[in-house]
Order: C-alpha cells, then structure tokens, then sequence
C-alpha cells in the first residue's frame, strides 16, 4: 500500500511538472511570435494584462525609472545609472560599457543595455535591469533624443524589483542614498573646468554664455608658501560651509561664501583660489568686471553659472566706477536732462549680485574678490555677508620659505636655512620672487646661495624705495604749506 501511495504521489509530481514545463513553454513560444508579429500597441497591452495577472500571485513589485519625465532628464534615472557602474565588476556583470568623453580624465562605465545586476542595501536584495527598446521616431515623439533622429529611438529605463514588504524604505532611504551616493562619486571623479565669458554668444542660450577648458592647476593647500595657521583657518572654514546647507536654510541666507583676498602681486592669490577649487572639486568662473556694459549682463552671467562653483572676479580695485558711489549720481543727473548715459556696473548692481535677490540663484557658491589695494575698496562691500573672510596674502615667511624648498628642492632642512629665514623676515620678498630663484639652478648649493644673495639684493632695493617715497612725500607736503 505505501509503495502504490508512493508512485501515486511521483506521478502526480511528474503530471504537475510536465505541465508547467508545458506551459512554460507554451508562454516561450506565445511570446517569441507575439515579439515578431504583433504590432507594438497591441504587443504592449497583452504583456501589461499578463504581468498584471502574475503580479496578483507575487510578492515581488517592480518600479520603473525612465531616463527622461517628459523632455527633462530624470534625476533619479541619472544618479541609478552613477551609482550602479560604480557596482560593475567582473563577477556582478559579464558586459558592461566604458566611454571617455572629451576633455574628462575619467573613463566612465555604466550597465549594457537589458544585463542585469543585484545590489544589497540593509541586508535587502535589489534585482535591477537597463530595459532598452527601439521604436520608431517618425510618428512618435518618445524623447529629447528625437530631436536629432529621423528613423528609430531608444527609449530607455530601470526596472528595479524588490519584496511589497521593502517599498517604503526604497522610497525613503534606499533611492535617496542612490542620489547622494552618485552625486559624491560624480563630484570625485569630476573635471575641474576654468571657464570665461564667451561675449560672442553672451545673448544666445544661458549655458553659451561661458566657454570652459580644464583647469589643470596642481596647487594644493599642502604646497601653498603660506603660514601654516592661516591654510588651516581656510580649511576648516570651507568644510564648515559645506556641511552647513540646512543651516544657511534655516535661518534665511543665500548658501554662498565671499572671500576678499588681499595683499601685493605675487603672494599667491590665484594660486590659493587653485588649490579651493581642487581641494572643494568646484569649477571656477573668471570674471571680468571691465568687460561687463551693465548690470543685466551681470545678472545674466550669474544666472548662467552653476552650483558648487567659485566666481572670482579679480582686481576689483581696478574697476573705476565702483570705486565712487558719485557715478550713479552723475548717471541719474545725466538722465534728468534728457541725455543717455553710459551703460555701466554700478556698485548697487554689484552688491545686489552679491547679495541680493540674485545671490540666491544658485546654491553651494564661493565669490572670491582679489585686490592689491584693499583701501581703495568701497566699505559697503567688506561687510560680512558680501566678503565673509578676509585673507590677507603676505610677502614670504619662513614657512612659507620652508613649502617653496620642499616643493621646489624637495628637501625640508638646510644648513643655510638659518641665515635665509633671517634675511625673509626682514626683507619684503614675494612668495613667487623666491620661486623664481629656486628655479633658477638645478644644484642645490647654488640655488641656496643665489637665492641668499638675491635676499640680501632684495633688502637694499627695498631701502632705497621706500627712501624714494619718503622724499617724495615731504616734497609734496612742502608743495601743500606754500600753496
């Protein structure tokens, strides 16, 4: 009796399986000529009402994630495609696709079309899946893509499936990390770029409106001639901006920091902006205020700028007009009789770019103002909230001396060192004049005593000028009293 029970229960096992083998196949073959011979319309429905049936009996769901919401690209379908070519590797992936644009040191790699990959989050498995078709362009209009294709267009999308019971935290935490995750590797593996005003198509779309090159500059804050205290007063103010997002959000202020950097030609003004930009991974847009005709342009220029970003505008000094609050007065007098006056950047526009209504469009940005002469500069813009931190670049001190020797000699101790630092402090020598001199010889020795001599050179000079501009002072005080 057992042994017929037995056999009854094997052949019934083997009925069951023999069906579902057979309808297994059975869906294959429907579904092969559906994919051959139904139209796409008619294809897609059918599908829909299958997977609608076996989604009743399954405890999985799939959300999909298109590349594009309309014609805007899906930030989601952005930051997924980020993240997971960070996940690829030969044992998750058999084929993947690498690519190198233009001018990018990166090379980038992202998921083949219709692979699929699993990624753990929490202890939880996520099946993902790049789901790519082709459909015809002509009559439909599926993507921004289109705009450039006659025939056919790949239409593209994430298909990501996980247990009903997960579908909260995949909207609340799991994506969200997604997006964080990707944007912090897309800001590791960025390019920074140098970009400048392209006047040529000023007028034309917004992000023409600056033309950009890579910015290759190799200064860090570890090779910076700058007093040790001060690099680490920048350091820690720059990671105290960064992290404070919801704090300038809180209490009501444009998420931007200005930056007045001060002091005589060649004490690394632009070598200290560099090593922000790489330290911060932010772009750097050059500024020219002796170009602008007038403040919608400037406007226009910021508005074109993107975020985590740093705008310099250097030798402000330099800009006339702001140096005299008279100029919109002269420029109001000129239009009450009727004339037109000359377009012009006055400096209530340049104070409402710095922290008007228009600081606010954008966020995460750095404005570094540079200048020579920090006296000729209107109080109005050293106030905090427009120069937040000022940074006075000094003439070169004996550490600063120390950074030039390591960086440019590679050694960090010298019998000489002694008599060089004495003769750096009592002469007024630029970090870039002691650079120079470094570069001047390739044997050590001889550089170190040129550069002494230069020092002592250096010393002498400086006498004499400031004797000069004593004497031509007391001629023009004498000049004054007999006049």
């Amino acid at each position: 009796m057992e042994a017929s029970s037995a056999e009854s229960r094997l052949a019934n096992v083997k009925t069951i399986v023999s069906a579902a083998a057979s309808f297994a196949a059975s869906v294959m073959l429907v579904r092969s000529i559906a994919q051959e011979f139904l139209p796409y319309d008619i294809k897609d429905y059918v599908f829909h009402g299958i997977r609608k049936i076996c989604n009743r009996f399954s405890s999985t769901i799939t959300m999909v994630i298109d590349e594009f919401n309309g014609l805007v690209s899906n930030q989601v379908y952005e930051a997924a495609e980020i993240y997971l070519g960070n996940k690829i590797s030969p044992s998750s992936s058999q084929r993947f696709k690498v690519s190198k644009p233009e001018k990018e040191k990166e090379f980038v790699v992202t998921m083949e079309r219709n692979e699929e990959m699993v990624d753990i989050y929490n202890g939880v498995k996520f099946n993902w899946v790049l789901v790519c078709r082709q459909v015809e362009s002509v009559r439909h209009f599926h993507n921004p893509r289109d705009l450039n294709s006659s025939l056919r267009s790949e239409v593209r999308c994430f298909e990501l499936s996980f247990n009903k019971k997960h579908k909260e935290m995949v909207l609340n935490s799991y994506l969200p990390h997604i997006v964080e995750e990707a944007k912090s590797l897309k800001q590791a593996k960025k390019t920074i770029k140098l970009f400048t005003v392209d006047y040529e198509n000023m007028y034309g779309n917004l992000g023409d409106s600056w033309r950009p090159v890579n910015l290759d500059h190799p200064a860090t804050f570890e090779t910076l001639a700058m007093d040790s205290e001060l690099k680490n007063t920048i350091l820690k103010d720059l990671e105290m901006f960064l992290r404070r997002k919801e704090h300038y959000r809180k209490v009501g202020k444009a998420w931007k920091r200005g930056y007045l950097l001060y002091g005589p030609p060649g004490t690394g003004k632009s070598s200290l902006i560099a090593a922000m930009a790489n330290y911060l991974k932010f772009d750097v847009y050059d500024l020219e205020l002796t170009d602008i005709r007038c403040n919608s342009e400037l406007r226009r220029l910021l508005v074109a700028t993107v975020n985590r970003s740093i705008l310099v505008v250097e030798d402000i000094d330099c800009t006339i007009e702001l140096q005299d609050r008279m100029a919109e007065v002269r420029a109001a007098e000129i239009r009450d009789f009727g004339g037109s006056p000359q377009k012009q950047v006055t400096l209530s526009g340049l104070l409402n770019f710095i922290d008007g209504l228009w600081s606010s469009c954008g966020d995460e940005r750095i404005i570094v103002f540079t200048t020579n002469h920090k006296d000729k500069l209107d109080p109005a813009l050293l106030r905090p909230g427009r120069m937040d931190v000022h940074v006075h670049m000094s003439y070169c001190t004996p550490c600063g001396f120390r950074t030039l020797a390591s960086n440019y000699l590679g050694i960090n101790d010298h019998e000489s060192f002694g008599e060089i630092e004495e003769a750096i402090i009592t002469t007024q020598v630029t970090p870039a004049e002691v650079a120079e001199q470094l570069l001047r010889s390739e044997d050590l020795e001889t550089g170190l005593k040129d550069l002494i001599e230069f020092l002592k050179v250096k010393k002498i000079e400086n006498e004499e000028a400031k004797a000069r501009e004593s004497q031509a002072e007391s001629i023009t005080e004498a000049e004054s009293m007999e006049q």
